[in-house]
C-alpha cells in the first residue's frame, strides 16, 4: 500500500491583485467544507495549509466525516495544532475506508482571529461557517455559506501499490466555474466517472495564467508544488491560455503574442517529461462572447490552437476548443453549453469537455 493523492486543491495567495471572491479571516468560528473524492483507499489523512499566511494559524479542533461516520483529526496525537506562517501540515491517518465519489466533510475550529486565509476562491462548492467550536455537530443551523475553500490543500489516501494518478493542471475550466455549485459537475468530475482505473485530481485555479502571476502563481511557478508533489503521478492534463488573453484588457497590459504562449506550453511539457510524466495539452477554449474578450486575444488563441493541434511537444492533444465550440462560430461556446458569461461552460458543457479526452491517451497504470 502507498499514500497517494485522493484529493488536491490548488491554493492562492490572499494578497494578489485580482480575485473573484475577496479573501476573509475567521475568529472563534467553525468552518465546515466538503471535499468530493476522485479516488479512495483503506485510510486517509487531511492536508492543511498556511502557505500564504503571515502569522501562525491555530487549529483548535478538527473532524472529518464520511457518510455521517465522524472521526477526530489529530496531529501527532494532539487535538490542537499551530501551523507556522508559510508552512503546511498533515493530520494523523484516519483508519477508515474512503471511496471514489465519497464526500469527505472536514470541520475546522479556528479559535483565534486569523488574517486573510490561504484559500481556493472558486471551487464550485460552498464552505459553511458558524460561531464557536461546532466541529462535532451533526448540523450547522444558521451557518453562513461562502463559495470558497479555506486552509485545505489535499487528502491523501492509502491505496494499492499499483495506483496511478493524473492531475488536471490549469484554470477555471478545470476548477469548475460556470457549473452548478455543490453538484460535482466540473469537467474533472465527469472525466473521473469515465475512468476504469486510477483517477484525476483537480489543480485548476480560476483566473490562473500560464505566463505570469495574477490569481495565484503562474503555471511554471506552481508546477513543482501543484503537480510534481503528487505521489503516484503518471499524467498531466493542461488547459491554460484564456486568462493570458483576456485579463490584459482589464489590467491595461498588452496581450501576449502566440510565440510567448507556445514557449510557455513547451516549457511545461519539458518539465513534465523530465519528471517522467506524460502530458496532454488542451486547445484553448472559446471565449468570444465574454465582455473582456478582444479581437487581439481571439487571434492569438486561433494561432496557438493551430500549434497545439499539430505539435509533437505533447504526448497527446485534447481538442477542447472543437468539442465545445459553436460549429457556426467557433470563437464562441456552443449556446447550449455556455454558462451565461460567454467564457465558461455549464454542466453539459463540462461533460462535453471531459468527453473530449481520449481514454487511450490516459491509461493510468504503473509498472
Amino acid at each position: 500500500m502507498i499514500w497517494t493523492a485522493g484529493f488536491r486543491t490548488a491554493v492562492i495567495s490572499p494578497y494578489g491583485r485580482l480575485h473573484f471572491n475577496e479573501p476573509r479571516g475567521f475568529a472563534d468560528q467553525t468552518v465546515r467544507q466538503v471535499l468530493h473524492m476522485p479516488g479512495g483507499g483503506e485510510a486517509f489523512r487531511v492536508r492543511l495549509t498556511n502557505c500564504y499566511g503571515r502569522t501562525p494559524l491555530t487549529i483548535g479542533a478538527a473532524t472529518a466525516a464520511v457518510d455521517h461516520r465522524q472521526a477526530a483529526l489529530t496531529f501527532d496525537g494532539a487535538e490542537q495544532l499551530v501551523i507556522a506562517a508559510g508552512e503546511e501540515a498533515v493530520t494523523d491517518p484516519v483508519d477508515q475506508p474512503i471511496a471514489a465519489g465519497d464526500d469527505l466533510v472536514v470541520s475546522l475550529y479556528l479559535p483565534e482571529r486569523t488574517e486573510p486565509a490561504t484559500y481556493s476562491h472558486k471551487p464550485a462548492q460552498v464552505a459553511r461557517t458558524v460561531g464557536g467550536n461546532r466541529v462535532t455537530a451533526a448540523e450547522l443551523p444558521g451557518a453562513e455559506q461562502v463559495e470558497s475553500r479555506f486552509y485545505l490543500s489535499g487528502v491523501d489516501v492509502l491505496a494499492p501499490e499499483d495506483t496511478a494518478v493524473a492531475v488536471a493542471f490549469g484554470d477555471s475550466w478545470f476548477e469548475g466555474v460556470g457549473t452548478t455549485t455543490g453538484t460535482n459537475h466540473r469537467s474533472v468530475d465527469f472525466l473521473n466517472q469515465r475512468l476504469k482505473r486510477g483517477w484525476v485530481v483537480n489543480q485548476g485555479i480560476a483566473g490562473n495564467r500560464l505566463l505570469r502571476d495574477e490569481v495565484g502563481e503562474h503555471a511554471l511557478a506552481r508546477f513543482d508544488r501543484d503537480v510534481l508533489s503528487i505521489p503516484a503521478l503518471t499524467h498531466v492534463l493542461v488547459h491554460f491560455g484564456i486568462n493570458d488573453l483576456v485579463l490584459p484588457g482589464m489590467l491595461n497590459e498588452p496581450v501576449p503574442d502566440a510565440d510567448a504562449i507556445v514557449e510557455g506550453f513547451t516549457a511545461l511539457a519539458d518539465r513534465a517529461h523530465r519528471a517522467g510524466l506524460k502530458i496532454l495539452g488542451a486547445t484553448i477554449g472559446p471565449f468570444a462572447a465574454a465582455e473582456i474578450s478582444t479581437p487581439e486575444g481571439l487571434a492569438v488563441r486561433r494561432e496557438v490552437n493551430e500549434w497545439i493541434s499539430t505539435t509533437s511537444v505533447f504526448d497527446a492533444v485534447v481538442d477542447v476548443a472543437r468539442a465545445v465550440a459553436d460549429p457556426q462560430s467557433p470563437d464562441y461556446i456552443r449556446p447550449a453549453w455556455d454558462s451565461g458569461d460567454g467564457m465558461h461552460l455549464n454542466d453539459p458543457g463540462a461533460e462535453a469537455m471531459a468527453d473530449a479526452v481520449n481514454l487511450d491517451d490516459l491509461v493510468l497504470q504503473r509498472a
